[in-house]
């Protein structure tokens, strides 16, 4: 499997793949939950509260760790294992990009000054259970 062939599989993974686990760093433990992504290419966004542990977490440490994909159909569902940085985005824009009327039960409304994108840039990605093969990296 080349380069090419194994950034479309990522991609795929990501397009159609929007609920996984994010970890974050607290207290030098792995704090793991479950989140709902959106992506951009290779970069990841959510949206999440500035009076979260996870926005305190991304600010002592913005390492983070995602798994998206395993959709549990199967032991060789692929999945993606993507490591990131994590940054703060709050320009209107995105905001309103990844808005949607679920997020009305956690804020109120894409104005909602605790209402943060987290923009997640990648570091390495890992292509899993491809066809049963070893993972595959893809070279960023």
């Amino acid at each position: 499997m080349d380069q090419k062939e194994i950034r479309e599989s990522v991609e795929k993974i990501l397009d159609e793949s929007h609920v996984g686990t994010m970890a974050t760093v607290k207290g030098n433990e792995p704090h793991s939950r479950y989140m709902t992504f959106m992506n951009d290419g290779l970069k990841l966004y959510t949206a999440t509260s500035k009076e979260t542990d996870k926005a305190e977490e991304i600010e002592n440490n913005p390492s983070t760790h995602i798994l998206l994909g395993y959709e549990g159909d199967g032991i060789g569902d692929d999945y993606v294992e993507y490591k990131g940085k994590v940054s703060f985005n709050e320009s209107e824009e995105m905001k309103d990009k990844i808005w949607n009327d679920y997020m009305n039960h956690w804020f109120d409304g894409p104005n909602d000054p605790n209402y943060v994108v987290l923009e997640v840039d990648p570091v390495q990605i890992r292509l899993m259970n491809k066809n049963n093969l070893t993972p595959k990296e893809l070279e960023l």
